[in-house]
């Protein structure tokens, strides 16, 4: 890895959204106003993010502690995803799914990878704010996911960590039900930052780490890296770019490969815990949906 920079959004004492560099244990706000890069979704657009940033003026730096008010760190672009990228994630649906088995197995094999669309950026759920199990759902699980930060172009041009909330109940009575076990408010967790990237660390060195905790104690605990993967990152955007424009970039969850048993699933009041190596810890507590 040549060179990175962790970027982020959080709201200021002042109530006002801002982008800034994040640095041991300061946020130092970027001054955007006046340039033509006014938001975060810009800098990723430009052609070195990290040179943009350097270049731009900072305001005094924010110690971040327990009162920050972190914002997932995402303007307007659309959030996708990968599944079955895991032979784990093959194995998992076919179990919990008896009718669509098939489908699962034939699409971990296949050259054409399964990408869904995820969610529009007001179900994004950034570090500490909440994430949604559904009402009519009985199995919800969160998924830990590696997830690519893509500019307009297609071009990785960082990482940040993604959970992506899934209802295995609802998607395991019929395939044709996955938009309602993943899509839905609240769905998506993002952050707390994105690290930029010159280049992306080899695949063995991105660890990932899921830890859910319940009542102070931790109730599941697993990892895997990305060396388990099944598929490249960039064959993944390959096939998401296939006739499909993106003007302002987008996320790309890359698939889980930890996946709570039957036995498991959420309640409300957990908090999970997503690290991945290079990026950092994504946490968030768990809500109910509404009856």
């Amino acid at each position: 890895m040549l060179s990175s920079m962790k970027v982020t959004k959080f709201i200021d004492g002042s109530d006002t959204p801002r982008v800034a560099i994040v640095q041991v244990n300061q946020l130092i706000p970027l001054k955007l106003a006046g340039t033509a890069t006014q938001t975060l979704a810009d800098i990723l657009a430009t052609d070195d993010p990290i040179a943009c940033v350097r270049s731009l003026e900072t305001d005094s730096p924010v110690e971040i502690d327990a009162q920050t008010r972190w914002l997932p760190p995402i303007d307007h672009q659309e959030v996708w995803a990968a599944g079955v990228t895991y032979k784990k994630s093959q194995t998992a649906r076919m179990e919990e799914s008896e009718a669509a088995a098939s489908c699962y197995d034939r699409v971990y094999n296949a050259d054409r990878p399964e990408l869904f669309f995820k969610a529009t950026p007001h179900r994004v759920s950034g570090h500490g704010q909440p994430l949604r199990i559904r009402n009519d759902a009985t199995w919800n699980v969160p998924e830990p996911e590696i997830t690519l930060v893509l500019n307009p172009k297609m071009r990785i041009v960082g990482l940040t960590v993604g959970n992506d909330m899934s209802s295995r109940d609802i998607e395991g009575e019929n395939p044709l039900y996955l938009p309602q076990a993943k899509c839905y408010d609240q769905c998506a967790g993002l952050g707390p930052w994105i690290t930029l990237m010159e280049s992306l660390p080899p695949v063995d060195q991105i660890g990932v780490d899921l830890k859910i905790v319940r009542d102070d104690q931790v109730v599941f605990d697993q990892q895997t890296s990305a060396a388990a993967m099944a598929r490249k990152f960039d064959d993944l955007v390959g096939w998401l770019a296939r006739d499909n424009s993106f003007p302002g970039g987008a996320f790309l969850m890359t698939g889980t490969g930890i996946v709570p048993t039957s036995e498991f699933t959420l309640q409300a009041g957990d908090v999970v815990n997503i690290t991945i190596d290079h990026v950092g810890t994504l946490s968030n507590t768990i809500v109910q949906g509404d009856a």
